[in-house]
């Protein structure tokens, strides 16, 4: 051991230890100047968002995708060359506008970011009008520092009265917002349910039964399970599913392996004028059935092995797609009505009721049924509930650990120089060094923990069972609401005051104390409330921060550099070239998460630090603007729930009134009147918004849900839709709501244009055998399809000569490696709102599958995959 680091004694290092246990988070409170920060935080903004209104007109593949890829009906409105320019559209776009062009839940989302904007700037004015000329005029002794002068830490009795009116008028001005747009939310969902695109939609009627017992699992049994609701229900057409088996696992391993081999080739094929002396290697597949057959450690030639794994998964799925008739059924199916009232008013009879154990509720799209889930029972759906819960709340208390270590030591690089010498010592010698991994370190962890959060609560959320992907990602909001709120917050907030009070007691009751005698004279109330007021001002220097973040998706700062680094430091596939081009989609789950947890922080600071609520309104005012032009330009909705996320939104949005509440009587209580009054007088709150939110459940919810509760055949003839004649020619329920296993096409290996004349020379081997073995089946083929004939592909450029590309692979041409050409492709548009903004609704037109004819050519454009060969006598 190096002498000259000298290791403390134990008992020192474990003493500093404890003392930065007891307050781990005073590094973040260091005294500033709130002023540099806010000068800091809306310069830095505005610096970015004019070099965005600089860089915008010259780059609209990162800033104004949609303009591009939209049909006429969902493109935006189009945008100027000039640097302002961008802010027109926004000004002049109403949200009925938005509804027609980027769909409900975003226009939702919008609402609900105006609704917040309008809340604090409102609550802003009132809190500071109020409440801190009475702090600062009651505050004895005076502190040093203002930002804590107008805090009620040292304000008693009677001008408390002043708190707990303002608790009732932020109770009031919160529900009369939260009332007046559930009333606008039900107006558009109506709206929306009452529009042509709606209508017309084969899952607007449709509903969908699951939990079905095995004496009914078949199409005769699911009309059975109707009967016994509505015995008098129109003729209906219904469709039991299908057993697939392995065929969704046998699909995803073709996807990897297409992918696998793309990004081979792409290395591989780079530079085809200097091709690498080897060619590339790789380890044979575990899911591979001939896995055992191959020496273990052995490499093999990586691109025919893989071009070898495609055909064989090619084979295996079309035989297991020629067969699934003959399987069995599973508990769930599909009903569906000429009628969408009908289905809508069955759906209804049925919410509160299990027709011969069945649950029967209105079908989701078809793209956003998450169909692995499907086949579970009720009590396998229990119990991954009950196990996603538990793992939810074991990580939420396993976070508090490692969220106080870093605020302790990343943050404050010198506390651990306090208790590690070595450190200490190389701190003093590089201080420059250790700044700046001061300064990148913590916010780059925790930016990383928020961005694998929500990945984590997804996978959570799908294997505790949920059956659609939008209920799936309402879960994750009220997860990483609870999980934020938590330990960023309650955690954040009382760390230090639990840590204070529990060492106390301790102390206490080690010297003769009796336990309970401890508790009481440790008065926890003024060890929670000091604590909170001293830590107060942080929450605004952090809100006020909050706003770089909003200008930094403006930017489209990270998928800038991410593009950039794929570009220049990898070897991107075609594929991967045309997915940087799409439009990505909104994180829904995350912003809303933002949204209601600053919403919440300056709720429950409002009464303590008032300057919390004009910066948690400055953030909403600017970022009202930049959503805004980002849900117009940039994002797209992967998965449309019609507005579904709204009573997650509303409930959040009361649970973060009820902990204001809980705050102001905490205030009250301690520094109010002795008899407090104060406290009684604000402890029915939190009760009066639990029957605001009964009240408003029982007015809106059934409206938002059900386009109708009881079905008259009046209601049919008054209908301004032909929706009975268009169904009876064009419903193919099994085709369009069965599994996507079913029917979706396997993709095609893409190489680039400037490698297809090696691919002969690079496949010399195979293309013997594929095209020389005439006699053998139609699916024997390279890697093309298994079920289609072999014709020779023609060239594009040259009429009548034949392409030099190889049967099997799409050669794409650095012209095309665009989203345009591919965006009504089910492989491309699946991750970018299922064709809904390129004119290509995916419940209305749908790919084909066995039995079943597709009217837009199986969602590929024509010659987007090479023909294949029709055999001799043929």
């Amino acid at each position: 051991m190096d002498a000259s680091h000298p290791i403390l004694p134990r008992e020192d290092a474990g003493a500093t230890l404890l003392r930065l246990l007891s307050d781990p988070f005073s590094s973040q409170l260091q005294e500033k100047s709130i002023w540099p920060a806010l000068g800091s935080s809306v310069g830095i903004t505005a610096a970015i968002a004019l070099a965005f209104s600089l860089v915008r007109p010259y780059n609209t593949v990162v800033y104004a995708p949609k303009l591009k890829h939209a049909d006429e009906k969902h493109a935006p409105p189009p945008l100027g060359k000039g640097m302002f320019a961008w802010l027109v559209p926004l000004w002049k776009t109403s949200e009925e506008e938005m509804v027609s062009l980027v769909g409900l839940d975003a226009a939702i989302f919008m609402r609900f970011t105006r609704m917040c904007r309008n809340i604090f700037v409102i609550l802003a004015v009132l809190g500071c009008a109020i409440l801190i000329p009475i702090n600062w005029t009651n505050f004895s002794p005076p502190d040093p520092s203002w930002l804590v002068q107008i805090t009620p830490r040292n304000v008693w009795g009677s001008p408390h009265w002043a708190t707990v009116v303002f608790a009732w008028v932020v109770t009031i001005i919160v529900c009369g917002f939260l009332w007046w747009n559930y009333r606008k939310v039900l107006h558009l969902r109506l709206k929306y349910m009452r529009s042509e695109e709606y209508q017309h939609s084969l899952h607007a009627r449709t509903l969908m039964l699951y939990d079905i017992p095995k004496n009914f699992r078949s199409d005769e049994g699911i009309a059975r399970i109707i009967d016994n609701v509505a015995p008098n229900s129109s003729f209906s057409r219904t469709a039991v599913a299908r057993d697939v088996k392995v065929l969704p696992d046998l699909i995803q391993q073709h996807d990897h392996t297409v992918r696998k081999l793309e990004k081979v080739l792409a290395i591989y094929l780079k530079d085809p004028h200097n091709l690498p002396a080897e060619r590339p290697k790789c380890t044979p597949s575990k899911k591979d059935p001939s896995f055992g057959t191959y020496p273990k450690g052995q490499k093999l030639d990586a691109i025919e092995y893989l071009t070898q794994r495609i055909k064989f998964l090619e084979l295996e799925i079309k035989d297991i797609r020629q067969r699934v008739d003959k399987r069995g059924s599973m508990p769930y199916g599909f009903a569906s009505y000429a009628d969408i009232a009908e289905a809508h008013s069955i759906a209804y009879a049925c919410r509160k009721k299990k027709p011969h154990g069945a649950v029967v509720k209105l079908a989701p799209r078809p793209n956003d049924i998450i169909w692995d889930n499907m086949p579970l029972n009720a009590s396998t759906r229990r119990t991954k509930g009950l196990w996603n819960n538990l793992w939810t709340t074991i990580l939420t208390l396993l976070w508090i650990a490692p969220n106080a270590m870093i605020a302790i030591f990343l943050v404050n690089l010198t506390n651990l120089g306090q208790v590690w010498p070595a450190f200490k010592t190389s701190l003093q010698q590089e201080p420059g060094v250790w700044s700046i991994v001061q300064g990148i370190a913590s916010p780059a962890l925790m930016s990383l923990v928020y961005l694998v959060l929500p990945v984590i609560f997804r996978r959570m959320s799908i294997k505790a069972g949920d059956q659609t992907k939008t209920g799936r990602e309402r879960h994750v909001v009220a997860k990483l609401y609870a999980f934020f709120v938590f330990n960023n917050l309650i955690v954040f907030s009382l760390f230090s005051a639990l840590w204070g009070f529990i060492a106390n007691v301790v102390k206490r009751a080690s010297g003769g104390v009796d336990a309970w005698k401890a508790i009481v004279e440790s008065d926890f109330g003024l060890s929670v409330f000091l604590p909170i007021c001293n830590i107060s001002p942080f929450w605004v220097f952090w809100l006020l921060q909050r706003q770089l973040g909003a200008a930094v998706d403006l930017a489209q700062l990270w998928p800038l550099i991410y593009s950039f680094f794929m570009r220049k430091f990898s070897n991107p596939t075609p594929r991967e070239l045309i997915e940087l081009t799409a439009p990505p989609p909104f994180d829904f789950a995350s912003y809303y998460n933002y949204f209601l947890y600053y919403s919440t922080v300056a709720l429950c600071y409002a009464a303590i630090q008032p300057l919390v609520l004009p910066a948690a309104a400055l953030y909403f005012c600017l970022d009202v603007g930049l959503k805004k032009y980002l849900l117009l330009y940039v994002f797209i909705t992967k998965t449309e729930s019609g507005g579904m996320f709204w009573r997650v939104l509303f409930n959040r949005f009361l649970v973060g009134t009820i902990i204001s509440h809980l705050v102001v009587f905490l205030v009250v209580w301690v520094r109010g009147d002795p008899s407090h009054m104060h406290a009684y007088a604000v402890a029915p709150l939190p009760f009066l918004m639990i029957g605001f939110k009964i009240f408003c459940a029982k007015c809106f919810d059934t409206k938002m849900k059900y386009f109708a509760t009881r079905y008259t055949r009046q209601q049919q003839a008054e209908s301004g839709f032909d929706v009975k004649e268009q169904s009876q020619r064009n419903d193919r329920l099994a085709a369009r709501f069965g599994h996507p296993a079913l029917y979706k096409p396997l993709i095609t290996p893409m190489v680039h244009a400037k490698a297809q004349n090696l691919l002969a020379s690079v496949y010399r081997g195979r293309l013997s055998d594929g095209r020389e073995a005439s006699n053998l089946e139609d699916s024997v083929t390279v890697s093309g399809y298994s079920d289609s004939y072999a014709l020779d592909n023609m060239s594009t450029s040259k009429a009548g000569k034949l392409s030099p590309s190889v049967p099997g692979f799409e050669v794409v041409p650095e012209s095309r490696l665009d989203f345009e050409f591919y965006k009504n492709r089910d492989e491309f548009a699946a991750d970018h709102g299922a064709g809904e903004l390129f004119g290509r609704p995916s419940d209305i037109v749908r790919p084909g599958t066995l039995g079943t004819l597709n009217s837009n050519g199986l969602g590929s454009e024509p010659n987007s995959r090479p023909e294949p060969r029709r055999r001799n006598g043929l």
